[in-house]
């Protein structure tokens, strides 16, 4: 027994008694065993003090994700309704509806590219091709027509039928459906009863012509000009400042311009966060009356 005077007592004397060995080890350990206790205490109130650092830390907001960050915007929802026309009245367009229509090709390396584009959009267009084009690239043709694209015509050879007699128009007219149609054969596409005049320049005894032919002239409202030197960004500003005065139409652009391909996924994402429909342009009735036309 250990016998110590307790403290605040009166004397500094104190008593020990002597024990045996055995008992005098093992109050030893204990002595060092509580001493190990008091510096591990120690030890935790360290790990304390530094444990508001490591808090901070885990409550940092986490780095924005970087998923989806190469993926292009979505478009769902761009595409409108599907406009039956079997007549020019029935190309009248309701507000903040547009149709797409390119002119002129196909053109390897461009036309893939305005179908990748509409692809990625979910919409469809319309494509006015040139009879020699389509003969010269056919296979490309019926890849125009397999996505589910409308086609029409625009002559044989991009002549400017205002300044040509009306035989050799109607010659031009019919050589380019021939030529279309004629590319679209392995695939079973037919060619619509859709036509644009080459510069938008007609008169009025072609347009009665083919009105009594039942081949529908499709003009436009909203011209893209992607035919001027300029850059993508030029061609999609101005297309979009003219859609906004507008408010709705058929827009003209051509599927033979690197500039139209490039800047084509830029202009249908404007038009989705600007509250616009793509509408589709189909035939009321078969290009029967077409390929019929030209037995005469």
């Amino acid at each position: 027994m250990i016998r110590i005077k307790p403290e605040g007592g009166q004397g500094d004397s104190h008593y020990i008694m002597f024990l045996p060995f055995a008992r005098r080890l093992a109050l030893f350990a204990a002595c060092i065993f509580a001493s190990a206790a008091l510096s591990g205490c120690a030890n935790t109130a360290a790990t304390d003090k530094a444990a508001p650092q490591k808090l901070n830390y885990a409550a940092e907001k986490p780095e924005k994700t970087t998923a989806g960050f190469f993926s292009p915007p979505s478009l769902s929802g761009l595409a409108g309704r599907t406009v039956t026309v079997n007549s020019v009245a029935d190309l009248r367009l309701r507000p903040h509806e547009v149709a797409l229509t390119f002119d002129d090709g196909p053109m390897p390396g461009k036309t893939e590219k305005v179908l990748a584009a509409l692809d990625t959009a979910g919409v469809k267009a319309t494509f006015f091709m040139v009879g020699q084009m389509a003969r010269s690239y056919p296979a490309l043709a019926r890849k125009v027509a397999a996505r589910g694209h409308t086609i029409g015509t625009h002559t044989q050879n991009h002549a400017n039928l205002a300044h040509m007699s009306l035989p050799g128009a109607e010659a031009q007219i019919d050589g380019g459906i021939k030529s279309v149609s004629a590319a679209l054969v392995p695939s079973r596409s037919r060619v619509a009863p859709f036509f644009r005049f080459p510069y938008l320049a007609s008169t009025a005894a072609l347009r009665r012509q083919l009105a009594l032919r039942g081949i529908v002239m499709v003009d436009a409202d909203i011209d893209s000009k992607d035919y001027f030197q300029s850059t993508p960004d030029q061609v999609r500003t101005r297309t979009l400042d003219r859609i906004a005065r507008r408010g709705s139409g058929i827009i003209l652009m051509h599927d033979i311009h690197a500039r139209t391909a490039t800047m084509l996924p830029a202009l249908l994402a404007d038009l989705k966060r600007r509250g616009y429909k793509v509408v589709r342009l189909v035939p009321g009735h078969p290009g029967g009356l077409l390929t019929a036309s030209l037995d005469r």
